[in-house]
This record gives structure tokens, C-alpha cells and sequence, in this order.
């Protein structure tokens, strides 16, 4: 039996609603345009200064990828100019040929997708499928599974460096994207940890009537719970697709031959080889290019994200 009308529409309003207090008939709520008593008037001077301070931390942290854009398009010379040009002349758009050309970067960024897309993909979708059932399950023992789960990020990956590449290298997972796949595609402990927390605004009572429905836990979760929890995903998968997007230490540590490194380390390899010619508007190249796939990550996801922010200003 599917969901009624009564408890889809208690499912989409419940967020909206956890966590307002009940006034009844007594106290009337304030207004959005009326103000408080006691509230003090917001100083124009005061605004002004926290404009041009944020003004001044936006151009501080855009100007490192500005320049890096701009380097990408100089020639050798350009980018040892005095004073230093941020803007190209000329135009050198070869680079952007040549990085593809004479490089690993296309393989790279394959390899990096595929890693990337695999680990966040599934891996959302069981650590959502975890969260629910720790925060909104009757398990025997859930607090235990969750504090056991927590207590697991406390050990250091460098303990577990060579531990882990003794038991790949025998089962021959070395010089393959598996050991950078397998061990992280069952879910993430942080984005369990927030989901869960989340879904604390969510009321008992909906699941609870949901069960009265007729519906399954899996029901449930899909067309109650991972709606809901939409803004808050949104936000964990960005995380957690530029960590394994820009993670380097774990490709360096299995990954050897060139075709299946990396774009990360592709791009360290670069570094390494092209800094001594003085290249270094390809490696800058290759650099703009590694952060194009979180920039369409982030505006696919920007609704969402905003979305999370309003809702939890709201709740506060």
C-alpha cells in the first residue's frame, strides 16, 4: 500500500515545521517586518565596514585562481614578467592543445571521474540508507554501531598505509583504481554523522505513519526521508567529491604506471618534469582544467546547498 495524501503532505511540511514553538491562542507571532522589543537599529557605518572587509577577503582568495587562469594563456616569458601581467599578451590558447598533446592529463581526468563518480555515488546512496536507519530505526545496539563508527575516524590513515598496501599487493589490487574505490564505497562516516543529525528535525510520528500505511522502511526512506534530506546531500556530496577528487596520497601510493594514474598526480608528475623547462603555463593549464569538474559539481548543486543553509538559519 502506497503512502497517503495525508502523510506525504505531513512529510513535506515537516522540516518546515520542527522546531517552531507553540504560542496557541495567547502570545501572537511577531512579523517579519516588525521589530522587536529591544532591538537596536542596525548601524549604516557597521555595514559599510563589513562590505569592504568581506570585499577585500573575496578579492584575497579569487586572486590565486585568477592568476592561475592567467598563466595558463602566457608564454614562458610571460609569466616571469616585470611587473607581473594579469592579463595575457598575448593570448597563447595553444597551451590548452599541447596539455592534452603532450601529457597524461586526459587520462587523468578519466581516472579521476571514475573514482570520483563511483565513491560519491554509491557511496551517498549507503550512507544515506545508514543515516536513516540509525536515526530513525528501532536497532538494538544503533548507538553503539554510531560511536563505533565515530571512534573509526580517530585512527590516522598513515597507520593503515602499509597494512592496507601488504593486503592489496596480494590480491593483486596494485597499480588499479580498485584500492581507491573498494574501501570508501560503502559510505562516508562524516556525511552518516551530519545526515543523522539531520534527520533528528524530522518527527517519529511520520515514519510511524507511514508504517500504519502499509509502507516498508525502504518505501519510507525513498519517498519521505531522501527528499527531505535532499539539501543536506547536496551539500556532504560536494565535500566529499572534492576530497576524493583532489586526494593525492593514496593514487601515489598504488598507482605506477602512467595510463592509470590520477589527474592529481599527473599533474604533481608534471610539475616535476616541465619545471625545469620553465613550463609552467602548462602546469598551470593542467591545473585550470582539474578544477573545472567541482566548479559544474557546485553549480549543479548550488540550489540545494542554499536551500540547507536557509533551512538551518531558520531552525536556529
Amino acid at each position: 500500500m502506497s503512502l497517503n495524501q495525508n502523510t506525504a503532505r505531513a512529510a513535506s511540511r515537516a522540516l518546515a515545521g520542527a522546531g517552531e514553538p507553540d504560542h496557541g491562542n495567547k502570545a501572537p507571532k511577531v512579523g517579519v517586518f516588525q521589530r522587536r522589543k529591544g532591538a537596536t537599529q542596525e548601524n549604516p557605518a557597521v555595514n559599510v565596514i563589513l562590505t569592504i572587509i568581506l570585499s577585500l577577503g573575496a578579492v584575497i582568495m579569487a586572486a590565486p585562481l585568477v592568476w592561475m587562469v592567467s598563466t595558463s594563456l602566457k608564454t614562458k616569458d610571460g609569466v616571469y614578467a616585470l611587473p607581473p601581467e594579469w592579463i595575457p599578451d598575448p593570448f597563447v590558447w595553444d597551451n590548452y592543445v599541447r596539455v592534452f598533446q603532450d601529457t597524461y592529463v586526459l587520462s587523468g581526468i578519466k581516472n579521476s571521474l571514475i573514482v570520483a563518480i563511483s565513491v560519491t555515488v554509491v557511496g551517498t546512496v549507503f550512507s544515506s540508507l545508514a543515516a536513516f536507519a540509525l536515526a530513525k530505526l528501532r536497532l538494538p545496539g544503533k548507538n553503539i554501531i554510531f560511536i563505533a563508527l565515530l571512534s573509526g575516524m580517530m585512527v590516522p590513515f598513515p597507520t593503515l598505509m602499509i597494512p592496507q598496501f601488504i593486503m592489496f599487493s596480494r590480491i593483486g589490487w596494485v597499480d588499479t583504481l580498485l584500492p581507491l574505490i573498494i574501501p570508501v564505497i560503502l559510505g562516508n562516516v562524516i556525511m552518516i554523522f551530519f545526515l543523522r543529525q539531520y534527520l533528528h528535525n524530522v518527527p517519529d510520528s511520520l515514519v510511524e505513519a507511514a508504517k500504519i500505511d502499509g509502507a516498508s522502511y525502504l518505501k519510507i526512506f525513498w519517498t519521505m526521508i531522501l527528499p527531505l534530506m535532499r539539501p543536506a546531500i547536496a551539500a556532504q556530496f560536494i565535500l566529499w567529491f572534492m576530497a576524493v577528487w583532489n586526494d593525492y596520497l593514496a593514487p601515489i601510493i598504488y598507482l605506477n604506471t602512467p595510463e592509470k594514474q590520477t589527474l592529481q598526480v599527473v599533474i604533481a608528475n608534471m610539475n616535476v618534469q616541465y619545471a625545469t623547462q620553465r613550463d609552467y603555463p602548462l602546469i598551470m593549464t593542467a591545473s585550470v582544467i582539474s578544477v573545472v569538474p567541482i566548479l559544474i559539481v557546485f553549480l549543479i548543486f548550488q540550489r540545494q546547498i542554499i536551500e540547507s543553509i536557509a533551512l538551518t538559519g531558520s531552525k536556529t
